[in-house]
């Protein structure tokens, strides 16, 4: 069976993120806030120096729509690099591919996207998948799981000031603007809860920063590739691969009704993507 090009891309980028994650999990020790400041110096140095080679403006053009994209950028990170610490991987995992419902809702207002009444049942469905995650899991109370949700609305957030930036902004200075946002903020937060990392931590922090930009760089590429349609469900083998992680490096068990809750979640999101692309909403 012949695969193309784009899906090859969005594998290895799924494969990158999911190490991404694996990172953040193994120094759950250092506060969220302290790791998305380390990951954003190093996204800062590496997309800067793109930009500058490419002799490409580095403030854009619509900078109130940038920094309200890196702002909201910022508080889905952190929330999520949050949740990866405190809950089980999968299971914080699953709650953040939330996010393209919340893109989908929140796309209702903010680019006038058309949602037909299919696309709410689908909604409905990824919801109760969660609060069935939520209800037999007690290492997710609802509290975490609640953060973990504010998180993907966060993201959904900053997913429809992308949509909005499309037209107007170099792919490149839309990344920029996000630790550009993320470094002061974090960075003033951090130096009242500043935790000092072992060697062994900063080669995480390290990897965390390299392993998001390569994530980043092959998700364009695959998108520029291939049809949005065929490889944004691909995006979703990142559960499988948060399942080993967790089962490898963590001991991390669920119950069959966790996993049912899981699928719930997915097909949710999948039948979305299916549906909008079938019907060209």
């Amino acid at each position: 069976m012949h695969i193309s090009q784009g899906v090859w891309y969005m594998i290895l980028a799924i494969f990158f993120f999911s190490l991404m994650n694996l990172c953040v999990k193994f120094i759950s020790h250092i506060p969220a806030v302290e790791v998305v400041f380390f990951r954003s110096v190093i996204s800062f140095a590496i997309s800067g120096a793109f930009l500058l080679h490419q002799r490409v403006n580095l403030l854009g053009n619509n900078r109130k729509i940038l920094i309200i994209r890196g702002i909201t950028g910022t508080i889905a990170l952190v929330t999520y690099f949050f949740t990866l610490q405190k809950i089980p991987l999968a299971g914080a995992v699953t709650i953040h591919y939330m996010a393209p419902v919340f893109t989908s809702l929140l796309g209702i207002l903010i680019v006038k996207e058309r949602v037909r009444p299919w696309q709410f049942v689908f909604f409905l469905l990824s919801f109760l998948g969660i609060i069935v995650i939520q209800g037999v899991d007690a290492r997710i109370p609802i509290s975490l799981a609640l953060i973990g949700i504010f998180g993907a609305v966060f993201t959904g957030l900053a997913y429809n000031m992308i949509r909005k930036l499309k037209h107007s902004e170099h792919p490149l200075v839309i990344i920029f603007y996000f630790p550009l946002v993320a470094i002061p903020v974090t960075g003033i937060i951090t130096i009242f809860q500043w935790v000092l990392p072992s060697p062994r931590d900063w080669w995480f922090l390290l990897l965390v920063g390299v392993l998001t930009q390569l994530g980043q760089y092959y998700m364009t590429k695959s998108y520029q590739s291939e049809e949005l349609s065929k490889v944004s469900v691909i995006s979703y083998i990142g559960i499988i691969f948060a399942l080993g992680y967790g089962f490898i490096f963590f001991d991390e068990h669920y119950t069959i009704i966790a996993y049912f809750g899981m699928v719930m979640v997915m097909l949710g999101v999948v039948l979305n993507l299916w549906y909008k692309s079938k019907e060209g909403v």
